[in-house]
Protein backbone atom coordinates (compact mmCIF):
# COMPACT_ATOMS: atom_id res chain seq x y z
CA UNK A 1 0.00 0.00 0.00
CA UNK A 2 2.94 2.17 0.89
CA UNK A 3 4.03 2.17 -2.63
CA UNK A 4 0.68 3.01 -3.80
CA UNK A 5 0.07 5.99 -1.54
CA UNK A 6 3.92 6.70 -2.45
CA UNK A 7 3.17 7.16 -5.88
CA UNK A 8 -0.10 8.91 -6.07
CA UNK A 9 1.80 11.70 -3.90
CA UNK A 10 4.23 11.95 -5.97
CA UNK A 11 2.27 11.99 -9.40
CA UNK A 12 -0.38 15.02 -7.62
CA UNK A 13 2.90 16.43 -6.87
CA UNK A 14 4.34 16.15 -10.36
CA UNK A 15 0.59 17.07 -12.12
CA UNK A 16 -0.65 19.80 -9.60
CA UNK A 17 1.95 21.58 -8.17
CA UNK A 18 4.20 21.75 -11.04
CA UNK A 19 1.25 23.47 -13.73
CA UNK A 20 0.71 26.09 -10.55
CA UNK A 21 4.36 26.53 -10.20
CA UNK A 22 5.08 27.40 -14.41
CA UNK A 23 1.77 29.21 -14.70
CA UNK A 24 2.74 31.16 -12.13
CA UNK A 25 5.80 32.02 -12.95
CA UNK A 26 5.09 32.73 -16.44
CA UNK A 27 2.09 35.45 -14.60
CA UNK A 28 3.90 37.99 -14.17
CA UNK A 29 5.66 39.04 -17.64
CA UNK A 30 2.69 37.74 -19.72
CA UNK A 31 0.69 40.80 -17.42
CA UNK A 32 4.01 43.00 -18.36
CA UNK A 33 3.04 42.32 -22.30
CA UNK A 34 -0.24 43.46 -21.24
CA UNK A 35 0.65 46.32 -20.11
CA UNK A 36 3.11 47.41 -23.34
CA UNK A 37 0.51 45.93 -25.77
CA UNK A 38 -3.27 47.00 -23.87
CA UNK A 39 -4.70 46.52 -27.83
CA UNK A 40 -3.16 43.00 -27.97
CA UNK A 41 -6.05 40.99 -26.53
CA UNK A 42 -4.29 37.67 -27.06
CA UNK A 43 -1.82 39.06 -24.07
CA UNK A 44 -4.66 39.57 -22.09
CA UNK A 45 -6.27 36.24 -22.78
CA UNK A 46 -2.73 34.69 -21.94
CA UNK A 47 -2.96 36.19 -18.64
CA UNK A 48 -6.36 34.84 -17.75
CA UNK A 49 -5.81 31.70 -18.71
CA UNK A 50 -2.62 31.66 -16.89
CA UNK A 51 -4.53 32.87 -13.96
CA UNK A 52 -7.22 30.07 -14.72
CA UNK A 53 -4.46 27.68 -14.33
CA UNK A 54 -3.03 28.83 -11.14
CA UNK A 55 -6.76 28.47 -9.79
CA UNK A 56 -7.54 25.19 -10.83
CA UNK A 57 -4.49 23.43 -10.27
CA UNK A 58 -4.07 24.89 -7.29
CA UNK A 59 -7.23 23.11 -6.11
CA UNK A 60 -5.94 19.77 -7.25
CA UNK A 61 -2.49 20.18 -5.49
CA UNK A 62 -4.75 19.47 -2.09
CA UNK A 63 -4.41 15.75 -3.12
CA UNK A 64 -0.70 16.05 -2.66
CA UNK A 65 -0.36 16.72 0.93
CA UNK A 66 -3.35 14.28 1.70
CA UNK A 67 -1.60 12.02 -0.30
CA UNK A 68 1.41 12.65 1.73
CA UNK A 69 -0.05 12.15 5.12
CA UNK A 70 -1.11 8.86 3.95
CA UNK A 71 2.02 8.02 2.79
CA UNK A 72 4.24 9.32 5.74
CA UNK A 73 1.22 7.73 8.44
CA UNK A 74 1.33 4.04 6.07
CA UNK A 75 5.43 4.29 6.67
CA UNK A 76 5.80 5.22 10.10
CA UNK A 77 7.55 8.60 9.88
CA UNK A 78 4.96 10.93 11.20
CA UNK A 79 7.01 12.59 13.68
CA UNK A 80 10.41 12.70 11.82
CA UNK A 81 11.98 16.13 11.43
CA UNK A 82 12.37 16.33 7.68
CA UNK A 83 9.16 15.20 7.30
CA UNK A 84 7.53 17.82 10.34
CA UNK A 85 10.01 20.77 8.19
CA UNK A 86 8.31 19.54 5.08
CA UNK A 87 4.86 20.00 6.06
CA UNK A 88 5.42 23.47 7.84
CA UNK A 89 7.10 24.76 4.39
CA UNK A 90 3.84 23.03 2.49
CA UNK A 91 1.56 24.69 4.61
CA UNK A 92 3.67 28.34 3.95
CA UNK A 93 3.81 27.44 0.83
CA UNK A 94 -0.01 27.39 0.20
CA UNK A 95 -0.71 30.40 2.15
CA UNK A 96 1.89 32.29 -0.17
CA UNK A 97 -0.23 30.72 -2.73
CA UNK A 98 -3.65 31.74 -1.42
CA UNK A 99 -2.92 34.52 0.16
CA UNK A 100 -0.35 36.41 -2.22
CA UNK A 101 -0.15 34.84 -5.14
CA UNK A 102 -3.89 34.68 -6.54
CA UNK A 103 -5.15 37.46 -5.41
CA UNK A 104 -2.83 39.91 -6.84
CA UNK A 105 -3.12 37.78 -9.97
CA UNK A 106 -6.14 38.72 -10.07
CA UNK A 107 -6.31 42.17 -8.92
CA UNK A 108 -3.41 42.53 -11.93
CA UNK A 109 -6.32 40.74 -14.38
CA UNK A 110 -8.99 42.57 -12.88
CA UNK A 111 -7.23 45.96 -13.35
CA UNK A 112 -6.30 44.79 -17.14
CA UNK A 113 -9.59 44.42 -17.89
CA UNK A 114 -11.24 47.26 -16.75
CA UNK A 115 -9.34 49.62 -17.72
CA UNK A 116 -6.67 48.53 -19.89
CA UNK A 117 -3.98 48.91 -17.58
CA UNK A 118 -1.55 47.16 -15.54
CA UNK A 119 0.46 48.18 -12.76
CA UNK A 120 4.21 47.03 -13.41
CA UNK A 121 5.17 47.83 -9.41
CA UNK A 122 2.52 44.89 -8.80
CA UNK A 123 4.13 42.67 -11.46
CA UNK A 124 7.15 42.81 -10.02
CA UNK A 125 5.75 42.49 -6.59
CA UNK A 126 3.85 39.00 -7.81
CA UNK A 127 7.04 38.18 -9.26
CA UNK A 128 8.90 38.10 -6.01
CA UNK A 129 5.60 36.15 -3.76
CA UNK A 130 5.59 33.71 -6.98
CA UNK A 131 9.42 33.20 -6.73
CA UNK A 132 8.98 32.44 -2.48
CA UNK A 133 5.93 30.04 -3.66
CA UNK A 134 8.82 28.22 -5.94
CA UNK A 135 11.82 28.03 -3.38
CA UNK A 136 9.41 26.73 -0.90
CA UNK A 137 8.37 23.90 -3.25
CA UNK A 138 11.87 23.43 -3.99
CA UNK A 139 13.13 22.93 -1.00
CA UNK A 140 10.05 20.35 0.08
CA UNK A 141 10.84 18.59 -3.25
CA UNK A 142 14.72 18.21 -1.78
CA UNK A 143 13.57 17.18 1.57
CA UNK A 144 11.13 14.33 0.22
CA UNK A 145 14.36 13.09 -1.62
CA UNK A 146 17.06 13.51 0.74
CA UNK A 147 14.76 12.57 3.99
CA UNK A 148 17.55 12.89 6.19
CA UNK A 149 17.96 9.76 8.68
CA UNK A 150 16.57 7.49 5.68
CA UNK A 151 17.27 3.71 6.26
CA UNK A 152 16.94 3.81 1.93
CA UNK A 153 20.90 4.91 1.99
CA UNK A 154 20.03 7.64 -0.46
Amino acid sequence: MTKFLLAVHVIAAIVAVGPVTVAASMFPPAARKALEAPDDTSALATVRLLHRICQVYAVAGVAVPVFGFATASDMGVLGDTWLIVSIVLTALAAVVLAALVLPRQGAILEGAVQDGTVDRAATVRLAMFTGIFSLLWATVTVLMIIRPGSTTGA
